[in-house]
């Protein structure tokens, strides 16, 4: 119970500051209101309905549960009101974006666990939900997928997941782990974005 409960809390935070990212993205992009909140939409709510039909889980939660598409739609608003004051942040689109990666990286393999899928699955059930509305949210704006890139994207995401599947395999209680996956993901992106770190590429390529 105390795993479903953060999941769904981890969920729901995830798609609000997922959502600022795709909002934020559009901004830039000088689109309108519309196109705003078809961008936080996309990138708040795409992961999860992946992993929820990956899952069997249908109809995905965010059409299930209203809280789901009342948090994107809060979050497209802000980017749309406020964008101003969060573009005083350094890198605001890869900070919002790194903080729901690790959201939905840790709720992902979370739902995937508590409906009885092995670890290894639940990890990369977990990925998938981290980097789907991104990568939808960069192809609706004709960008090359964040996760197709040479900087560290998909593997903060696997980080992230394999802690809460260690986790839960080793019996530790869900929010301390929950919040720990969470903090490697965002860290790793972060820092990666900022040190230049890049995935390897094929010899000689």
């Amino acid at each position: 119970m105390e795993m479903i409960t953060s999941q769904l809390w981890f969920d729901l935070l995830g798609t609000f500051v997922f959502g600022i990212s795709g909002g934020m993205l559009a901004v830039r992009r000088e689109l309108d209101l519309f196109g705003v909140m078809v961008l936080s939409l996309a990138a708040a709510l795409a992961g999860g309905v992946l992993r929820d039909v990956a899952l069997g889980d249908t109809p995905p939660a965010a059409l299930r549960d209203a809280r789901y598409l009342l948090a994107a739609l809060a979050a497209g608003l802000c980017a749309f009101a406020f964008h101003r004051g969060i573009e005083r942040l350094a890198k605001p689109v890869m900070v919002f974006d790194a903080a729901g990666l690790g959201l939905f990286a840790v709720s992902g393999c979370q739902k995937a666990l508590s409906l009885g899928v092995a670890p290894l699955p639940a990890v990369l059930l977990g990925v998938l939900t981290a980097v789907g509305g991104g990568a939808l949210r960069d192809l609706l704006v004709t960008e090359v997928p964040r996760v197709l890139r040479e900087d560290i994207y998909a593997l903060a995401a696997l980080a992230g997941a394999t802690v809460v599947a260690v986790g839960a395999w080793l019996g530790l209680a869900p929010a301390p782990v929950a919040l720990l996956g969470v903090a490697l993901t965002f860290a790793l992106r972060v820092v990666s974005v900022w040190r230049g770190w890049r995935a390897p590429k094929a010899p000689g390529s």
